[in-house]
């Protein structure tokens, strides 16, 4: 996920400072806490020059794999419909009259299958980034601070008080602190997400718990990764 991340100035924050053991411990833990819960209830919103996306879904942090419908925001509807993906593949079923909501189950045909993009894609890289938001352990408390994690401040998301914090940088990238901001509450749970991403002008925005969770389906003739 690294390639896709790009600094984030957002506004409305009190800090920086360093975290404290309690809020280091907090974001270690966040991820995980979407593996222990097995999927979340997601709206993803797409930046676009051209009008955005917003996917509305469910992901399954323990199968990696997503589940939604797609609509277009300040744009034409040639993007509508609904869409499941795997860290490697996309598939979509076009609609002219999209739901507000996918159906529990998917239907069983006119799907068209592709390839996960890693780079050029607003809509791939969010969908990457929504998928990566799970990990089967906690991360390392100790080295979040040392590695430029970060408070900002205190807000309210539908209604939970939440801790406004910073990631650290990337294993791979130094220089990359910052670049992910979570909205985490008190048990460490994750309740929104934003990150930049290169080429376009607003981040990808993935809230959390913004309507009931519905086990994600497989599609007739795919098999859950295990």
């Amino acid at each position: 996920m690294a390639a896709f991340l790009i600094a984030d100035s957002g506004s409305g924050a009190e800090g920086p400072r360093s975290l404290t053991t309690d809020e280091a411990s907090r974001l270690a833990i966040t991820r995980f806490r979407n593996y222990q819960a097995r999927g979340r209830a997601v709206t993803i919103t797409v930046p676009g020059t051209a009008g955005g996306l917003t996917v509305t879904g469910s992901v399954d942090y323990r199968h990696k794999v997503g589940y939604g419908v797609v609509h277009g925001t300040g744009r034409d509807r040639s993007s509508d419909g609904l869409i499941q993906w795997t860290p490697t593949s996309v598939h979509v079923r076009p609609m002219t009259d999209a739901p507000a909501h996918a159906p529990a189950s998917p239907p069983r045909s006119g799907w068209y299958e592709r390839g996960l993009l890693a780079s050029g894609s607003a809509l791939d890289t969010s969908l990457s980034i929504a998928l990566g938001l799970g990990g089967d352990r906690p991360d390392n408390a100790e080295l979040l601070p040392q590695n430029g994690a970060a408070w900002w401040g205190r807000e309210q998301v539908d209604g939970h008080r939440v801790d406004v914090m910073t990631g650290p940088s990337s294993p791979d990238r130094s220089g990359t602190a910052g670049n992910v901001r979570y909205w985490i509450g008190s048990d460490g749970t994750m309740y929104r997400v934003r990150v930049s991403v290169a080429s376009q002008p607003e981040p990808v925005v993935i809230d959390f718990d913004t309507h009931t969770y519905v086990p994600v389906e497989p599609l007739p003739g795919t098999t859950p990764a295990r």
